[in-house]
């Protein structure tokens, strides 16, 4: 198994400005390199405090990439729904050049009702977007003179510049929930999977759709699934939980504000069952995900067998993708979780 860092500020500007959260991200970022996690990715995200202050990951992964020399970085991920493929496909390029080939792109369909409405577009057209916009975005990296006429965005003889560092492009992941047809539809195209056990979707099952579509749709080499959770790790379980309680607390509930839309009528045949993930994530606790395996805070013995458990539980997963700054944990706090973590838990899994 390997270990990455992620981010995603779920902060706003009255508790945390722009300017310190992403200092101490970049801080952190060049920390674990040096402590072997392998890779670091951010969101996309608009608006408000849930994600608001990353609304292009590249530009964070841009400015990671000259301050490491061999961590990969992933988008985690970009929405095609909010981008033209054309502008898209071009900074994808750039980035892989910056960071001489060490760039791996996450895409995600968005799932939140106020971005949908402050762009304009319809939930409707999510899905239909979302694939229209991935295979556009893989030709114009894979191909020249691509002509493409989609529903949304269409062009003709296009060669996008700069040419990916990584041939044929870097790697595709893509982000799901709990939707079991993007599961299924990542395996079927042969990209890898993120996948989001924060709600308590039944991971194992989803899982084993896209490890199913992969192997029916004979891709070469090994699917790979990169998991997200919340991560801190002290010398004593009451000192992680006075630190991370009312951090992680906060975090679940700006996620529900953010989704909020979706308990106050809004419906779209393209998120079926949204409505019940959302109330299922309003009921969830600091005591709920620790006690679920869906965040790692303990001591490194506790981490441990939460890592165990909850991989056996799903059938085994490549990555981990760690939140270890959420809310408003602080640099010195998250630096010395991660140096206790790198330490006392990630030999058991790295070596394994």
């Amino acid at each position: 198994m390997e270990f990455g860092i992620q981010f995603f500020p779920a902060v706003g500007p009255d508790q945390k400005s722009a300017d310190q959260y992403w200092r101490e991200a970049l801080e952190l970022t060049q920390l674990a390199e040096q402590l072997g996690f392998t890779n670091v990715r951010t969101v996309e995200h608009y608006f408000l405090s849930y994600g608001g202050y990353s609304p292009d990951p590249l530009i964070f992964l841009s400015a990671a990439a000259a301050l490491t020399r061999s961590m990969r970085l992933i988008t985690g991920a970009v929405l095609p729904v909010f981008n033209n493929p054309l502008k898209l496909a071009g900074q994808i390029g750039m980035v892989d050049a910056i960071s001489g080939g060490r760039l791996e792109v996450g895409f995600a369909r968005a799932f939140l009702p106020h971005e949908f409405a402050r762009f304009g577009i319809s939930m409707d057209e999510s899905r239909a977007r979302f694939e229209e916009g991935l295979e556009q975005v893989r030709r114009l990296l894979e191909e020249e003179n691509v002509t493409d006429r989609g529903r949304f965005h269409s062009f003709e003889n296009v060669t996008s510049l700069p040419r990916p560092t990584q041939k044929p492009r870097p790697p595709f992941w893509i982000a799901a929930l709990s939707t079991k047809e993007t599961f299924e539809t990542a395996g079927r195209l042969g990209h890898y999977i993120m996948g989001i056990p924060l709600g308590g979707a039944h991971m194992a099952g989803l899982l084993q759709s896209y490890r199913d579509a992969w192997t029916a749709a004979g891709q070469a080499g090994r699917s790979k699934v990169m998991l997200a959770f919340h991560m801190y790790c002290a010398n004593s379980a009451a000192e992680a939980a006075a630190v991370a309680r009312v951090p992680l607390n906060q975090y679940l509930k700006s996620i529900v504000d953010a989704a909020s839309g979706w308990m106050s009528g809004v419906s779209s045949r393209d998120y079926p069952n949204y409505q019940k993930m959302i109330e299922g994530l309003a009921r969830e606790t600091f005591e709920s995900q620790v006690d679920k395996g869906l965040a790692w805070i303990g001591t490194p013995q506790e981490i441990r067998r939460a890592i165990d458990g909850y991989h056996r539980s799903v059938g085994g997963f490549e990555s981990a993708s760690l939140q270890v700054n959420f809310g408003m944990i602080g640099r010195a706090e998250a630096e010395a979780s991660m140096r206790l973590f790198a330490r006392e838990v990630m030999p058991y899994f790295v070596q394994a």
